[in-house]
């Protein structure tokens, strides 16, 4: 059997899929300062009318415009492998395959929506984006994006990964971004922080709150996320479609499928297609994987919340710990997000999803058994999806089941190689949010409206 699965340039997805057609419970709406819903026309400044209307779009297919594709083209479809070596150091009884994403020009899943996003915004005749990135993996890819469409570019990177991960910022100069610390002394949002703890490592929804302000004082300009948002998990359906071929050419079905989780578009890229085959009746088991030092979706609320810490997005119903939480520097920055996508919130209401979290040494143990058996070395955020992997295969043996996984191997880990410095040497402890500190993140939410369950 081909331990490698290819297709060719003409076998890329030419829709997208809209999981919101499907949801077995609609989505509640997103809300204004005052609890009112929002209307596209609210959003106009922070976003173009085109992404807009695929926000709040219900349409299951949405065509995929072939400038986009052409781009996409260049290292699409992604190959899915199967992970022969891993198995056989595991020992368990399972099959696991992998989506792999890390051969991106940026080297993550990122540029599935980097490319339509600066697309689009390119045709509505917007001249500059803003944005935020973790890791850098988001920053890099609309980096990239902005350089094939003649766009301006400029991100707020979290101050802790800016630190850790200077060869990032780096990949932005050269394609020819603006890259700065988060929080900055440059717009209102970051020199409140900066006030309030001058050695603040930021976090996600920091950046977050820079980037908008900035975009919001120009009429050039718009702000442009890398997750979260429905148009976002959308664009990333091209990883579970061309997954679903691949393993059709295998004659293959999955038990498992497993993405690590931040905001949430990696995931729902390789999930959404079979949350779809589920939601008609098929069993598979869909595990979204987060940290223990910002368990997002497993000890999170469902509650209405903010976006980012200022309050500047709209309040959008997720599971939340709240917008002025900022979680610990651990060094899987991409999934250091209080909030997650309300899709995926709704779908573990759903019961369609089981969320599990894993402490960050786990999952660096993970890493390295998949650097020494694989040969690639992930990123610290995929480390997450392996350590899921190892759980659920560990399960299948313990119940004497064989089993299938798939997974999506979100990106490579060769600008993340700080991490693994200090692993080895044995620098990185284990660290899990207490609930006292969950219940100080949590005060932020007092007061606002709950949304329907």
């Amino acid at each position: 059997m081909s331990e490698k699965i290819e297709l060719n340039a003409r076998q890329i997805p030419k829709y997208w899929y809209n999981i919101q057609a499907d949801l077995p419970t609609p989505l509640a709406p997103p809300l204004g300062p005052d609890g009112t819903p929002i209307t596209p026309e609210m959003l106009a400044p922070v976003f173009p009318m085109n992404i807009i209307e695929q926000e709040v779009s219900t349409q299951r297919w949405i065509p995929i415009p072939e400038p986009i594709l052409d781009i996409l083209a260049k290292w699409r479809p992604s190959p899915l492998k199967r992970a022969t070596s891993f198995e056989k150091a595991l020992d368990c009884p399972v099959k696991i395959y992998y989506k792999d994403e890390g051969v991106s020009p940026a080297g993550s899943h990122k540029p599935n929506t980097a490319i339509p996003q600066a697309y689009y915004n390119k045709i509505f005749g917007i001249k500059r984006l803003t944005t935020e990135t973790g890791a850098g993996q988001w920053g890099s890819s609309l980096a990239m994006a902005c350089a094939m469409f003649d766009l301006e570019c400029k991100v707020y990177m979290v101050r802790i990964s800016f630190d850790q991960k200077p060869f990032r910022k780096l990949m932005m100069a050269v394609w020819g971004a603006e890259c700065i610390a988060s929080p900055s002394p440059f717009t209102q949002a970051g020199r409140e922080i900066l006030e309030q703890d001058p050695n603040c490592p930021g976090s996600l929804g920091i950046a977050i709150s820079e980037a908008v302000e900035e975009a919001v004082q120009r009429e050039d300009t718009r702000y442009s996320l890398g997750s979260v948002l429905n148009h976002v998990m959308m664009h990333q359906t091209i990883i579970g479609l061309e997954a679903k071929t691949q393993m059709e050419v295998l004659g293959e079905y999955p038990d498992v499928v497993i993405g690590c989780v931040g905001g949430g578009s990696n995931f729902a890229g390789i999930a959404f297609p079979y949350v779809l085959d589920q939601i008609h009746g098929k069993k598979v088991d869909i595990i979204p994987a987060e940290p223990r030092a910002c368990p997002t979706m497993t000890r999170g609320p469902f509650a209405y919340d903010y976006g980012d810490t200022a309050g500047l997005t709209p309040l959008l119903p997720m599971h939340s710990l709240g917008h002025r939480f900022v979680p610990l520097p651990i060094h899987a920055g991409g999934l250091r997000y209080h909030g997650v996508a309300p899709l995926i919130s709704r779908l573990i209401l759903d019961q369609l999803l089981t969320p599990q979290s894993f402490y960050q040494t786990d999952c660096y143990r993970a890493a390295m058994l998949w650097a020494r058996t694989e040969g690639f070395i992930p990123a610290p955020e995929t480390s997450h999806a392996i350590a899921a992997v190892v759980a659920e295969a560990r399960k299948a043996k313990e119940e004497g089941k064989e089993k299938t996984i798939l997974f999506s191997w979100s990106g490579h880990g060769l600008m993340d190689l700080a991490g693994y410095d200090n692993f080895m040497q044995g620098k990185l402890s284990d660290v899990e949010l207490s609930d006292e500190e969950l219940s100080l993140g949590l005060k932020c939410l007092e007061g606002y409206p709950n949304p329907p369950r």
